[in-house]
């Protein structure tokens, strides 16, 4: 099965579960609580999956999990694991907590790098009526103590990288299961975790309450999301914000408020940076209904990475690594680089979408080349692929596998990556042998 099948197929699966837009979230109406009173039943339990560690840097975390029921989620955290001394925070930001019915997305902040945590996930159930009939009616915490170590100089460089899983968990399990073997600082998700999702609920399945082994797979290993295509695609995907948190709102500049899935962070010896290629159509292609404004996004990134090579902690990194779904080098004449007007096709390319980035590579690879940047990291078409540095591309470039386990050809991969004093270990995990499949190693800069 090709790509292009693949993802057919899954959008066909997706097409037959589409809902009105004004059912993708329960809390955009005020739907009365399913919670009995007091003393005349028992509600179902509360908190619906373990906490997801989203946003890894180096003094803040994101915490999200689903909740069955209108709810105020909650973290306690501390660094003592007795959690002697925890600091309670709340759902939402100020003025008003937040309040939903499936997810809860708590901001931790005023941590310090490279340091120890220990948590709690909890939550008090709602019973709301209107704006002034409101209570509590039970609470609920998961008994387990979690921890996590926060991003930092200090910190063990070393991370992983998954990519198009597509909501294929028999693959997703694998994934986790070699994940939790190699026990990195955390794990960049390098875009279509999703394939077109129209309600919070498939959201959730995918990110929050997998089916899979470990359940707990983002609980103690923290997350960063480089958005694919198909993470934009969907009513629900469109608001995508609603399950998987953006970055801070001090690691962005007013300039950059809308840059909320770029990332610059510091791990030990390695800099991370975090780019969203975004759409592989033209936003001029009918197909979208001109609902998709990928170009300008793209251009604002360039000043966002400008700023973000030029931060301390990542110019005086001995390794600089740069993540973005669609691959930004192809040397086939027949890929399509994604700046085909109005509507992607042009016969000498072999398919009407993008094999590789084009505009990106022209934005934004020079300033990282500029930076001296040893590894961009790629995903998008399913079939791993190493583009060593040439003398015109200073810049080794890694394409991630597929998401089948019954496709030789385009095996999954974890690739991980590794700083072992003045070198930079990557080694590509072929997932379908559990075996190595390639090792490479880079220079400090």
């Amino acid at each position: 099965m090709d790509r292009r099948e693949f993802l057919r197929n899954s959008a066909a699966l997706t097409a037959a579960t589409v809902v009105a837009p004004e059912l993708l979230q329960a809390t955009d109406k005020q739907v009365p609580s399913t919670t009995t009173e007091e003393g005349q039943g028992s509600a179902p339990k509360l908190i619906a999956s373990a906490p997801m560690l989203q946003n890894y840097a180096s003094n803040s975390i994101g915490v999200a999990f689903a909740v069955n029921d209108w709810a105020n989620g909650y973290v306690l955290i501390s660094e003592h694991p007795d959690l002697a001394d925890a600091r309670k925070i709340k759902c939402g930001g100020y003025r008003v907590t937040d309040l939903t019915d499936r997810v809860q997305q708590i901001r931790v902040t005023g941590l310090k790098p490279a340091t120890r945590y220990y948590y709690r996930i909890g939550a008090d159930r709602i019973q709301y009526k209107a704006g002034y009939s409101m209570k509590i009616t039970g609470n609920e915490e998961d008994p387990r103590v979690y921890s996590f170590v926060t991003a930092g100089k200090g910190a063990d460089g070393h991370f992983c990288v998954i990519n198009d899983t597509h909501a294929t968990f028999d693959t997703f399990d694998k994934l986790t299961e070699k994940i939790a073997a190699l026990a990195p600082s955390c794990v960049v998700w390098n875009g279509d975790a999703t394939n077109c999702e129209e309600r919070i609920d498939s959201q959730v399945r995918i990110f929050l309450d997998p089916p899979i082994t470990r359940k707990d797979y983002a609980s103690e290993i923290p997350y960063l999301f480089a958005p694919g295509n198909h993470d934009s695609r969907g009513m629900a995907n469109r608001h995508f914000e609603r399950l998987w948190m953006w970055r801070q709102p001090e690691e962005r500049s007013s300039r950059d408020w809308d840059l909320g899935r770029n990332f610059a962070v510091r791990m030990g010896d390695i800099a991370m940076i975090g780019l969203d290629t975004a759409e592989d159509k033209q936003d001029t292609n009918p197909i979208f209904a001109s609902l998709f404004n990928s170009a300008a996004y793209r251009e604002a990134q360039v000043a966002w990475l400008q700023d973000a090579l030029k931060r301390k902690e990542i110019a005086t990194a001995p390794f600089l690594v740069a993540f973005c779904h669609i691959p930004l080098f192809s040397d086939d004449p027949t890929h399509n680089p994604g700046d085909v007007t109005p509507a992607d096709y042009d016969p000498q390319y072999s398919a009407d979408f993008a094999y590789w980035q084009r505009t990106c590579a022209r934005l934004w690879t020079p300033l990282l080349e500029k930076a001296k940047c040893q590894l961009i990291i790629t995903a998008h078409m399913h079939t791993y692929r190493y583009d060593a540095p040439t003398a015109t591309r200073k810049w080794g470039h890694l394409v991630g596998g597929g998401p089948r386990l019954n496709e030789a050809a385009k095996f999954p991969t974890v690739i991980e990556g590794k700083a072992e004093g003045r070198k930079l270990h990557i080694t590509v995990h072929n997932i379908l042998t559990c075996a190595i499949q390639d090792e490479y190693w880079f220079n400090a800069r």
